[in-house]
């Protein structure tokens, strides 16, 4: 027999930062949800801190039978779709990227096009895909009518993966997140990669932050509100419009790190050498969704008192932190005045063109 719909939803990608958040806010609001994610030791331990009442199917999307055996077993009534690569390990992978953040998003989309009764689908996408942002030439903030000019891989994958879910018959909601952040210390940026990365780009780049708790309460809110076959830009308040400069700095202060090296400014006379970010008109989200309930001067003080003790530890490996940060920076013994965040990444980590420009008319 058809087994008819449930009124489960079904998160992707729900063991990563945001996917763990938002399976959070949908147990707390008692929906019923099925978490799926890749089954690694690292998710598997994940899943104990769960709450109790949440079902946890293990699959790989990138596999079309595995995600086919999900769909129909689980018939949800929403997805979230945040399974995904995102910067910057999609630089070292774009090949893989591709599978996961174009291929496995017209798999499930075509197979929730398939069920009896299609459920919601809420389609994570990212403000990056508006391309790099020269903050001395483009007017802010960004509104949802501005025109996607993807630049990446990045970029580029994730403005595919927006059309795939705006063609479909689908009852659909795209999501462009900014900067998404946590106050959570064991999910702060500190990899190698993320350091290196993070000082490529130019200290005066705009950039609007969001606490994951607000992203993951979006998620949950574009499941049942009035928003189908809206795009919607989803950020924290006006207190997290940001330059990128000061993020990094401002976290590592919280924890008593102060005084770390900053990366370079932006060239100023360039339109491409600059990263996808930029602050963003947030009003129809918030008026539609009300999710925003973390102001950044919030964040920064959950974070000193998260660090607690561990901030004068944090002051005495201040200058040790200093040197190695100097030496592991995008810029260390690089000629130059200006941020070149583009060859920085291609030296460390890939090429970070799009595997496939196209127009996206």
């Amino acid at each position: 027999p058809m087994r008819s719909m449930s009124d489960a939803v079904l998160v992707t990608g729900a063991f990563g930062l945001v996917g763990s958040a938002t399976v959070r806010r949908l147990a707390e609001l008692g929906r019923p949800v099925v978490a799926t994610d890749l089954d690694t030791p690292a998710n598997r331990k994940a899943q104990t801190k769960l709450p109790r009442h949440v079902e946890v199917r293990w699959a790989d999307l990138t596999d079309p039978t595995q995600a086919q055996q999900l769909i129909s077993t689980v018939a949800p009534a929403a997805i979230i779709h945040l399974a995904a690569i995102i910067a910057p390990p999609i630089y070292r992978n774009a090949k893989l990227a591709r599978r996961v953040n174009v291929d496995a998003t017209a798999t499930i989309v075509g197979l929730a096009e398939a069920q009896p009764t299609r459920p919601r689908f809420v389609h994570a996408s990212s403000n990056a895909v508006f391309g790099a942002r020269n903050p001395h030439r483009t007017p802010s903030p960004l509104t949802v009518d501005d025109p996607m000019r993807p630049c990446d891989v990045y970029s580029g994958q994730k403005a595919e993966g927006e059309q795939i879910v705006r063609s479909s018959r689908l009852d659909w909601v795209v999501l462009r997140f900014g900067g998404v952040l946590s106050t959570d210390l064991s999910a702060l940026p500190f990899s190698t990669d993320a350091l290196f990365f993070e000082s490529a780009l130019p200290t005066d780049g705009r950039l609007q932050t969001v606490d994951v708790r607000d992203v993951a309460w979006a998620c949950a809110a574009a499941t049942t509100a009035d928003v189908v076959g809206e795009t919607l830009l989803i950020a924290g308040d006006e207190s997290h419009r940001l330059r990128q400069g000061d993020v990094g700095p401002s976290l590592a202060a919280a924890l008593g790190l102060s005084g770390l090296p900053t990366g370079r400014p932006g060239n100023p006379h360039s339109a491409e050498d600059w990263f996808v970010t930029d602050w963003m008109d947030t009003t129809r989200a918030q008026e539609a969704l009300q999710f925003q309930h973390h102001s950044w001067p919030d964040m920064l003080a959950e974070l000193r008192a998260r660090a607690g003790w561990k901030r004068y530890p944090g002051r005495l490996i201040a200058p040790l932190a200093r040197a190695v940060m100097k030496r592991r920076g995008a810029y260390w013994r690089q000629p130059g005045q200006y941020a070149d965040p583009w060859g920085a990444i291609r030296r460390k980590m890939g090429d970070p063109a799009w595997d496939r420009p196209r127009d996206l008319s």
